[in-house]
């Protein structure tokens, strides 16, 4: 495919506006992408919300499948006025594509769309290969949690991720896992002339948060490659105004689990300390989690992961360099499958993700679908 396709493809995935929501104007286009080739794909439309659908594609045929993984959503712009460019058009300068998603991780998913495409239209399917399209990676991984317990990942033997990783210089195998906690105090407002009148909803949450910091810091094993879990509490709400006792406050947290530490028990502990601080008098706390994912083990020394650096020394003459990634992806749900394969995280993208003038390298970009198609090659090979 020539450049200036693969380009196109890069462009209109950009200029979709699915910042937490509407990836089904994605699927739409992947779909189409594909439906000149009629009964030589499988496309399944996996919807999980109005205007939400995840896409799974899959070419080929065999006894094994080799899984490709690209989320179809994206962060918000924040101030799209400090752009330098219109964040939802792409726009090329010396040799970067600019654009929301460009890095994280629209270019690895068109990535993947090219080496699909190039294998339909010369017929070099080398296998089974199915692409997962997923919804919601960014806020909870949720599309990648319905695919997985629907069993679309269970005949997999090994995954790809598209995920950014210093433009292909790296390949993620291990990550971090992710609780995310609410805990609501619940009092009874009064005027502040008479606190003994109210009962006071900060009071309890300030009791909750002087506990929760070194029962988190008690789990202190550091494991070698991702390093110790992290606990942040991020955001603070209670009271409506200064003379008045507050009847609700709401404290939230955001834990970076590692594999040592599953989240249940995690979950124990916080429902725990819940549990006994409600034993206290004028104490009234709810507990919540939302969308938790675990950490995702795994071996440098995989098959997979051995595989990509032989590829990567063969077609790019360099090695790739093994990493833990600290934040959480679709990996953390698909390794709920019931097949065991091996999952690691490679793509185009950069640490320009998440920021303001999000770009890939195209240099970057047209090197992935090529590192994609000779590696799907070799692992049936």
């Amino acid at each position: 495919m020539k450049k200036e396709a693969q380009v196109a493809i890069l462009a209109k995935l950009i200029s979709i506006n699915s910042v937490n929501g509407n990836e089904a104007q994605v699927a739409d286009f992947i779909e189409s992408l594909f439906q000149p080739y009629g009964k030589r794909v499988q496309i399944d439309r996996v919807p999980f919300a109005p205007g939400r659908d995840n896409l799974v594609v899959t070419i080929g045929e065999g006894d094994r499948t080799l899984g490709f993984c690209g989320h179809e959503d994206v962060v918000a712009t924040d101030n799209p006025d400090q752009w330098t460019s219109d964040p939802f058009v792409a726009t090329i300068r010396n040799g970067r594509l600019y654009g929301r998603g460009a890095s994280d991780m629209k270019s690895g998913l068109a990535a993947m769309l090219v080496m699909m495409l190039e294998m339909l239209a010369t017929d070099t399917i080398p296998g089974r290969i199915r692409l997962f399209a997923t919804i919601g990676e960014e806020t909870g991984e949720y599309g990648a949690a319905q695919l997985t317990k629907a069993g679309y990942a269970d005949d997999l033997a090994g995954l790809i991720i598209g995920e950014p990783t210093n433009g292909l210089s790296e390949v993620g195998y291990t990550a971090k896992g992710v609780i995310d906690y609410s805990v609501t105090a619940i009092g009874k407002q009064a005027h502040s002339s008479q606190p003994e009148n109210g009962i006071n909803a900060v009071d309890q949450l300030v009791d909750f948060a002087s506990q929760v910091r070194p029962l988190m810091a008690s789990f202190n094993q550091v494991n070698p490659i991702l390093g110790k879990l992290t606990h942040v509490q991020s955001v603070f709400q209670g009271g409506q105004q200064v003379n008045s006792v507050p009847a609700k406050a709401v404290i939230k947290g955001n834990i970076r689990t590692i594999p040592e530490y599953p989240n249940q028990v995690i979950f124990d502990a916080l429902n725990q300390l819940v549990d006994r601080l409600n034993q206290q008098p004028q104490h009234q706390l709810k507990l919540q989690f939302s969308y938790p994912e675990e950490a995702m083990p795994g071996s440098k020394d995989s098959a997979l992961v051995k595989l990509i650096g032989k590829v990567h020394e063969e077609l790019l003459a360099s090695p790739v360099r093994p990493t833990g990634q600290t934040s959480a992806s679709d990996g953390s749900e698909f390794l709920h499958a019931k097949g065991k394969f091996d999952i690691a995280l490679i793509g185009p993208g950069n640490d320009s993700k998440h920021q303001t003038d999000e770009y890939v390298d195209l240099t970057a970009f047209y090197q992935a679908s090529r590192f994609y198609k000779q590696l799907a090659q070799a692992f049936f090979t």
